[in-house]
Formats: C-alpha cells, structure tokens, sequence
C-alpha cells in the first residue's frame, strides 16, 4: 500500500495526464474539489487537536500541520486551485461568520471602558512594528501582519487583513506562527505576573484582553486568574477585535493610494475593497438585533471556527518553509518587540487611570 506521503506527492507527476483541455487546446486547472477536501481532512485533525489542547487551539494546529505536510510529504499541483480558494474565499468567509457570534449591544459597557486603554496598545503596536520593523529591516507586508496580529487579535486579524494586502503565503504563515509563540507564554505567565502585581479581576482581564492575542489564549489566561477576571477579558476582546474593520478599511484605502501613486491605471478601490467586513458588520447586525436563535448559537460560533481553521489550513499547505527561513530570526524579534510594547503599554495606562 502506498504512503501517504506518497499518494501526496506522486501526484504531481500523474496531475498534468489528467487535466483536461479547452477548445483551444489550453490546459485547464484541476477542480478545487481536491485541495478544499485536503484542507477539510487536515481541518479535522487540527480542530481535535484544538479540543484536546485549547490553550493551542485549532486554527495554530491547523496552520502548523499543513506546513509539517507541504514540507515534508509535498501537495501536488492538483491539490493548488482549491488550497488558493480556500486560503482566500473561506477565509473572508470565516471572517463573516464570525459577525453572527458577535453582539454590539453586549460589549458596549465593557468596551467602553476598556477603549482608551486599546487605543493606546493598538498605537503602540504599530507605531513600534514601523519602528523595530524598518530597523531589522523586515518586508513591508510581513511587518503590517504582525503589527496588526499583535495590536487587535492574532490569527484572525491577520486572516483579515491577507485579503488586502495580499502577502505571500510564507509570510501569513510565518506570522501566525511568530503570534502564536508568544500567545503561549502570555497564557502561561500573565497569570502569575497578575498575582504578583496584586491586581484585580477586572485590572487583570483589561490586561489580558488587550495585551494578548488570540481569543482562545486570553479566555484561557482570563479564567485561570479567576472567573470574574476571565468573564471581563473575554468582552474586552470581542469589543477590540471589532476595531479589525476600521482597520482593514484603512489599509483598504491606503492601498488604493499607493496604486494610484505608482501609475496603475487599471486599478480599482472596488476591486481591492474588503467587501467581506462590510457583510460582517451586516452579520453582526443581524446578532445585534435577535435575529439569530440562541440555539444556534453554539452551530454559530463552531462553522466561524472551522472555517477558519481550513483556511489557515490552506494556507499552511501552501507555505514553504525555504522561504520562511531565509527570514531567520528578525521576524521573531520584531514579533517579541511589538508584544513587550503592548503588553507595557497596558499596565502603564492602567496605572495612570487607577483602574489596576
């Protein structure tokens, strides 16, 4: 029996016998069909994975076991065309399905509280991502994926914001993977650095809620600390994950200037505009105002999950690990400097507010 690493790989050699032609005479690309099914498979694993180790979560196993796949077993050509869809399309999917688990009118006190403190992280984070960025002399698209992974909501908001800018899949991989490794010493340590700051349930969740990333790893600090500190981490951070939309819409607009800047005549806002948040905010609307059954809640929030984790997934099959190592240490550096900033930036204006 073959391996799979083998059915995986031998395919790139019988793919080009099976493609069928157009009247011209001109090859046409294998059906997505096989590359979502791949990323659905391997979406499977990592959402079990996900369950069995939370503080991980399925989207970073995801993206981890589709890298250790492309690179040590290889995806063929055939598998390409649906990996590409599933690593935009579902993508911007996953961020609309999100909306329907998010209630405006339920963050709104809380958020409220918590937004100059997030407004300062999120300066904070960009403004040190351009500085430390442009001194280790890091790509331009790298460094916007990690200055908005660490300012609003790790593996998310860079899914958000892949559309737009459109980096290379090594460099969105690279970046979640850089997120990641500092989400697990932030679940690990700001519990008992917390302690020992002596601060309060509702002091700790304000800092975990703007000061880690993903949601999976601030509910998991939050709770750990206490339930009352992990209840207010939690709406903190639904309430600065929505700041991803004025966001992407700045980045949005900031690439139609550069474009017009640099002469592309062809080119259109209405083209590049990330019509999915604007469907978010319809999908949020819709949460909003009831119209979603309570009972579908928990449908809701699972199909928002793993969509997410295919797309990552895609992504992961894509990435060549070649590449991401000619990047070496500098991007994992600029991810270190940028979560210190934030992570600083919070307590400080805790202090100076007296909200510790």
């Amino acid at each position: 029996m073959a391996s799979a690493g083998h059915v995986i790989a031998s395919g790139a050699s019988r793919a080009p016998r099976r493609r069928a032609h157009s009247s011209s005479g001109a090859p046409l690309d294998p059906p997505r069909v096989y590359g979502l099914l791949l990323a659905v498979l391997v979406g499977l694993a990592a959402l079990f994975l996900g369950r069995k180790m939370p503080i991980i979560g399925g989207p970073v196993f995801g993206i981890v076991l589709g890298i250790v796949i492309r690179n040590a077993l290889g995806v063929a050509p055939l598998f390409k065309p649906g990996l590409a869809f599933a690593s935009k399309q579902i993508l911007q999917w996953s961020i609309i399905a999100l909306g329907f688990g998010l209630s405006i009118g339920q963050v709104a006190h809380t958020g409220a509280q918590s937004l100059v403190v997030t407004a300062v992280t999120m300066t904070t984070a960009f403004v040190s991502a351009w500085l430390l960025g442009r001194w280790l002399g890091i790509a331009s698209r790298l460094k916007t994926l990690i200055g908005v992974g660490t300012a609003i909501c790790g593996g998310s908001a860079i899914a958000a914001v892949t559309p737009i800018i459109k980096p290379d899949d090594h460099e969105t991989a690279f970046a979640i993977s850089t997120i990641f490794i500092f989400n697990i010493i932030a679940v690990l340590s700001f519990p008992l650095l917390g302690h020992w700051l002596h601060m309060s349930d509702a002091g700790f969740g304000l800092w975990a809620g703007t000061a880690i990333n993903d949601t999976s790893s601030v509910v998991a600090a939050g709770y750990s600390y206490s339930h009352a500190a992990g209840d207010y981490a939690t709406i903190v951070k639904l309430t600065r994950a929505t700041l991803i939309i004025p966001v992407c819409l700045v980045l949005a607009l900031y690439q139609a200037w550069r474009h017009k800047k640099q002469g592309a005549g062809d080119f259109s806002l209405a083209r590049i505009f990330p019509w999915f948040i604007l469907w978010f905010l319809v999908a949020s609307g819709v949460r909003s105002l009831g119209l979603v059954p309570e009972s579908l809640n928990g449908i809701v929030h699972f199909m928002a999950e793993f969509l997410i984790i295919v797309a990552l997934t895609a992504i992961g099959l894509s990435s060549d690990l070649r590449r991401m190592a000619k990047a070496g240490l500098r991007p994992v550096m600029l991810g270190f400097g940028v979560w210190m900033a934030v992570a600083l930036s919070s307590l400080l204006v805790q202090h100076l507010m007296g909200t510790w």
